[in-house]
């Protein structure tokens, strides 16, 4: 028998906020993340906008010896998961550390030491690269932090499915739990890759968008989309057994109740043009939280303001919903805060929890008109608010990587 998982914490460090309560007070509001890069110098780049995170002080979420040994990355990850474990108020002296565990992933890790030690083996030679290079690269180091600064001891792994990241992540902690593995996990994504190496990358695959106006940089579905804009940030929760989290008092946020994971099995960057993947995560998201595509009252998709992306999760929606596509209210998050890769999903799926309580699905910001094929509800000018039973939360990675997720409102 499976066992029943609920959300207990939630955890993130975003572009327009850098605590949960910080950034959905700014999500309600309607708050677009996205400026001018400052991290570097963009003259010889075309693309100059971006969703940084600001006012980040790792020294002021952990121990400042261990920060100064975490990339900004692991930085992000620790400081979501010290606030969501501190959300759910669950004390270790309580608990068996063995039963407690992490999944928290990041699609790249550090390109940033990658650029610092290979200017040094140019400049100074191989001798001079740093000695922590390697583990403040790697992106396992994420999970790796956490453990050690909450003294996690069960399993501890990262998930990495490049966009899917966040969303595998969380999916595979509960499993975890379902299946007796463990009764705590703190699941989740992060990312920071805000760098020339990143962007360079990312621009010459022709993925990032070239607007200079930040109202009209990350416009998931409209019809004049160029691109996404590249964000950074972490998104961890802290998922429990339904009654671990009862015998101890928890507040719980709402009950995880179905996750679908498929491939495309088709390109190393396009999704499947017919959306076929994508919609078969979402149908056996569906199928394990035994509902019809009807009851699903918001989807928190993807969209990440790329082309292809938008049209062919659009493609994907109607193919696993038939009528009920035209219904359902749509947004997407990344309207506000762009893209944040590996983190996307896990801070996608806070928002989804949140609207889920507040019974309130923000606006698709900056999007204005939409093309022939993308006719659905994305939440165009207003945020809507209204009864919310079921929330989904989508995730596409390049790869052909899908993932999707079901969340209820809690009933005993």
């Amino acid at each position: 028998m499976k066992r029943r998982v609920v959300v207990t914490g939630l955890g993130a460090v975003t572009p327009i906020g850098n605590t949960v309560q910080e950034f959905w007070d700014s999500v309600k509001k309607g708050t677009v993340g996205i400026g001018e890069i400052t991290k570097f110098d963009t003259t010889d780049y075309k693309v100059k906008l971006a969703a940084e995170v600001k006012g980040f002080v790792a020294k002021d979420r952990m121990d400042p010896r261990a920060a100064r040994r975490m990339e900004p990355f692991s930085q992000y990850a620790v400081a979501a998961a010290k606030e969501a474990f501190e959300d759910a108020g669950i004390d270790m002296e309580q608990e068996d550390p063995y039963r407690a565990g992490v999944i928290v992933g990041s699609g790249i890790g550090s390109l940033q030491e990658v650029e610092r030690e290979y200017e040094k083996i140019l400049t100074k030679g191989p001798a001079r690269v740093n000695p922590l290079m390697v583990p403040l690269m790697i992106s396992n180091m994420a999970a790796g932090n956490i453990s050690i600064q909450l003294g996690l001891k069960g399993k501890c792994t990262n998930v990495v499915t490049a966009c899917a990241t966040g969303t595998n992540c969380i999916g595979d902690a509960l499993r975890a739990i379902q299946y007796g593995d463990a009764d705590v996990m703190l699941a989740g994504g992060t990312e920071s890759s805000i760098c020339p190496t990143g962007v360079a990358g990312f621009s010459s695959l022709t993925a990032l968008s070239k607007a200079t106006d930040p109202m009209r940089a990350s416009i998931p579905f409209d019809k004049e989309r160029d691109g996404f804009v590249l964000g950074e940030g972490a998104g961890v929760v802290v998922l429990e057994e339904l009654e671990h989290a009862k015998k101890r008092g928890a507040h719980i946020y709402a009950e995880l109740v179905g996750y679908g994971s498929t491939a495309d099995a088709f390109h190393i960057t396009s999704p499947m043009e017919d959306g076929s993947g994508a919609a078969k995560a979402m149908e056996a998201a569906m199928q394990e939280a035994e509902i019809e595509p009807a009851q699903i009252d918001y989807i928190n998709a993807h969209g990440t303001a790329t082309h292809h992306n938008d049209l062919f999760e659009t493609r994907a929606i109607k193919a696993a919903f038939g009528d009920a596509a035209k219904s359902v209210q749509i947004n997407s998050t990344k309207s506000m805060i762009g893209h944040l890769l590996g983190a996307a999903g896990a801070v996608e799926f806070i928002v989804s929890v949140k609207s889920l309580q507040d019974n309130f699905v923000h606006q698709t910001m900056g999007t204005k008109e939409t093309e022939e094929e993308c006719d659905l509800n994305y939440t165009l000018g207003v945020p809507v608010e209204k009864e919310l039973h079921y929330v989904m939360s989508n995730s596409l990675g390049f790869g052909g990587h899908n993932a999707s997720l079901v969340l209820k409102k809690y009933e005993e």
